[in-house]
């Protein structure tokens, strides 16, 4: 295989490190929503609510993506980076460019026969 592994382990650390930022500066917007109504109205409580609401589901796809980069990092230091988790085989360099933690190869990920 012709992969960079270090380029590889640079990015999917830079990428965990801009997470990990994201997740730090919206804290605040996770936190609790103020329910004193002399100074928000109902509908704007409502509406902080659904913002609440959606930076915990961005926070959760934020630490599900981190898990991925830790997993592929463990791979890296394992010498099973670029090789699908399903069949063995190797993924392709492309693949692996555009999503370095990508745990499966093509044919293992759309669920079709696996070559073999």
């Amino acid at each position: 295989m012709a992969i960079d592994i270090e380029a590889m382990r640079r990015e999917l650390t830079r990428r965990r490190d801009a997470l990990a930022s994201l997740s730090a500066l919206s804290a605040e917007s996770r936190g609790a929503v103020e329910l004193d109504q002399s100074r928000v109205g109902r509908l704007s409580r409502m509406d902080a609510m659904q913002q609440q609401e959606m930076a915990k589901a961005s926070e959760s796809q934020r630490a599900q993506q981190i898990v991925r980069i830790n997993a592929a990092l463990a791979r890296i230091d394992s010498d099973d980076f670029g090789y699908c988790l399903d069949c063995g085989e190797e993924i392709a360099e492309k693949r692996l460019s555009v999503d370095p933690a990508t745990p499966l190869c093509i044919d293992c990920a759309s669920g079709r026969p696996v070559h073999g």
